[in-house]
């Protein structure tokens, strides 16, 4: 009877809660559109990613290393069981989330997180069956090299190409040694493998010696965002630079994007790390000074926001800000900052159109944002 009781407690303080945060909505003036910002729900800890299912529910990670449904009215599920061990420390935990292209056949999901090892842990992406509440048939089919014990810049991104290819952006776990520059660690890669696990056939280095056949670019510091151009399909990242240098590039193959030689950021208490430029290494197409801590990134195609369309939507977590960027081709022409007022984690255009935002905190947010009619 007591258990019953306390079920019933927790379920009218999930259902008060939910309607709190469905009475938030906030108005906000842009260049081109008033913006509407609804709470979806709230009460997630650090969320990190968002999945969309065709039922109008979603998928949310916690780095916390907890997976939850999110249903249409914004009602949060028990966590969803079955998840591997993850080790949850500093920046590191339950990462991303994307859904198999084919998940309504099979359906199978994909996740990353920080993977325990014996000598520490490492970016990692697994496979599994989604069964109800419960995750079956969980196989990693990637697992970063070394495990080090240092607790930030993992990546973990995940980005379907359009062969069906899988991306995955690393970090460079904080190393200033050269991992992000050579070819034998996954540290600062991003890399491109089959569902499976194995090594893209297009990928530049599967017949070198000392390169790890499943990189695709190299020379990253910390890609927390990235998505496909919906008119080239290539993959577009951002990256984290130290204190200023924050970059977006195109993930191109056998492409060097300089860190930690060439950077426009500087040492944490000032003074130079490196070089601006250097022959053999690729600028960036647009970058911040000083620092806006990226994450998250989407391309713009709905018809709900007309004049977004094609624009570039990057999240801020040093400034609360959604960052709208009008592109020309490969060049940023135009660039505005939306004060949302939380530290934005993740950034999704949602089957309704709409633009949904996590927010990075105890405390954190599915918000919902659409133009006023």
């Amino acid at each position: 009877m007591k258990t019953l009781l306390k079920i019933i407690y927790a379920s009218t303080v999930l259902l008060a809660l939910h309607s709190v945060s469905q009475a938030q909505t906030l108005e906000i003036k842009t260049e081109k559109a008033i913006l509407q910002v609804e709470t979806v729900t709230d009460g997630l800890e650090n969320p990190w990613g968002l999945a969309f299912l065709a039922d109008g529910k979603m998928l949310v990670t916690e780095r916390a290393g907890r997976l939850r449904y999110v249903s249409a009215d914004g009602s949060l599920s028990e966590p969803i069981t079955g998840l591997p061990d993850i080790t949850v420390a500093g920046q590191g935990g339950l990462l991303d989330i994307i859904l198999h292209p084919r998940f309504a056949e099979n359906n199978q999901l994909f996740f990353s997180y920080n993977e325990p090892g014996q000598s520490g842990s490492s970016t990692a992406v697994a496979r599994a069956t989604l069964s109800g509440n419960t995750l079956t048939d969980v196989q990693v089919i990637f697992s970063a090299q070394p495990k080090i014990d240092t607790r930030h810049h993992f990546g973990g991104r995940l980005v379907f190409a359009a062969n069906g290819d899988l991306f995955i952006t690393l970090g460079d776990r904080g190393s200033r040694r050269d991992d992000a520059q050579t070819l034998n660690t996954h540290h600062g890669k991003v890399v491109r493998v089959q569902t499976d696990g194995r090594a893209s056939v297009l990928n530049p280095y599967l017949q070198r010696e000392n390169a790890l056949a499943d990189v695709w670019s190299y020379g990253h510091r910390n890609i927390q965002g990235a998505a496909l151009h919906p008119q080239t399909g290539q993959l577009w990242t951002h990256e984290h630079g130290p204190q200023g240098g924050d970059e977006i590039n195109i993930a191109q193959a056998d492409v060097n994007y300089g860190w930690p030689v060439i950077t426009y950021g500087e040492e944490y208490g000032g003074g130079k790390i490196g070089k601006t430029e250097q022959a053999g290494m690729m600028q960036p197409l647009h970058y911040w000074v000083p620092s806006i801590a990226p994450s998250g990134m989407t391309f713009y195609t709905a018809n709900l926001f007309k004049p977004w369309q094609q624009n570039l939507l990057v999240g801020s977590l040093k400034f609360g800000q959604l960052v709208r960027l009008e592109l020309k081709e490969d060049t940023v022409i135009h660039e505005e900052r939306i004060m949302i007022g939380q530290r934005i984690r993740d950034v999704r255009q949602g089957p309704d159109g709409a633009i949904y935002l996590l927010t990075d905190q105890k405390n954190g947010q599915i918000l919902r944002v659409t133009p006023k009619k």
